[in-house]
């Protein structure tokens, strides 16, 4: 019996989820300095060959180019390849599946990952392609979204009213923990975290308008939904709670290093 490659199915569904809404104006508001963060920590150097892997419109891409590294981005998604590349054309964008990687084996001294890998929905097949495109001695860095922190809360508050995730999937906020990483790369690891504040507006309701009208895995949420007032109570809930007195929300991350055995 012949069996289907769950990628295919899956694979145009995740594309359009990230092309809906504006992830640039995500990246821009929420997350514009953890692209550098993270190539701080992954000690990029010139003349070395990167490979960002759901890169997105280009987070930590761009700063890897500026740190004057050969940089390729890949993504998923080709609407925002073709932001990225409009505004870095110096950067090699490539379509691309982060659970299906159309690149050699060994080609990149380093391979990163600033909050998109994690959200390959199989992470065995991901942390195996990621492994793979690394030569040996060569570093991996990622940088993903706590469990217990602001986005993985999120995430949590939304799941009751999310779209079913497909069969064999992982939760995403599992690659924000060190022990699963570890055992994802097979290799030991070297885990620190940091927060960022996010400070769009004061507003929780204007902040839920915020997340609805930009970020993909909140619309498809929402696009689920008949009625969506429960969905709306509960997301203003979560953004009243974990609002800090100064009127922003913080969100913890984890960035991870590691050399490729």
């Amino acid at each position: 019996m012949t069996t289907t490659d769950p990628l295919r199915t899956i694979g145009p569904k995740h594309r359009a989820l990230w092309a809906s809404g504006s992830y640039a104006t995500v990246a821009a508001d929420l997350i514009p300095t953890l692209g550098a963060r993270l190539v701080e920590a992954a000690e990029i150097r010139p003349g070395e060959r990167v490979l960002d892997i759901a890169a997105g419109t280009g987070n930590a891409s761009v700063p890897a180019a500026a740190a004057g590294a050969s940089v390729v981005a890949s993504d998923l998604t080709p609407e925002l390849l073709a932001v990225g590349r409009a505004a870095h054309p110096e950067i090699e964008w490539v379509e691309a599946d982060a659970q299906a990687l159309p690149f050699e084996t060994g080609e990149f001294d380093v391979a990163l990952s600033c909050v998109g890998i994690m959200f390959a929905p199989f992470h065995e097949r991901a942390a195996g392609e990621l492994r793979r495109v690394v030569r040996p001695g060569g570093r991996i860095a990622l940088l993903n979204w706590t469990p217990q922190g602001f986005v993985g809360q999120l995430f949590a508050t939304m799941k009751p009213f999310a779209p079913p995730p497909p069969p064999g999937a992982s939760p995403a906020p599992l690659w924000g923990t060190a022990d699963h990483v570890r055992t994802l790369l097979g290799t030991e690891v070297v885990a620190t975290t940091g927060t960022i504040t996010f400070d769009v507006t004061r507003d929780p309701v204007a902040f839920r308008e915020w997340w609805k009208a930009n970020y993909g895995p909140t619309i498809a949420a929402y696009r689920a939904q008949e009625d969506p007032a429960a969905l709306d109570a509960a997301f203003l809930e979560f953004l009243r709670r974990t609002q800090d007195p100064a009127g922003t929300w913080t969100a913890e991350y984890l960035v991870v290093t590691a050399v490729r055995p």
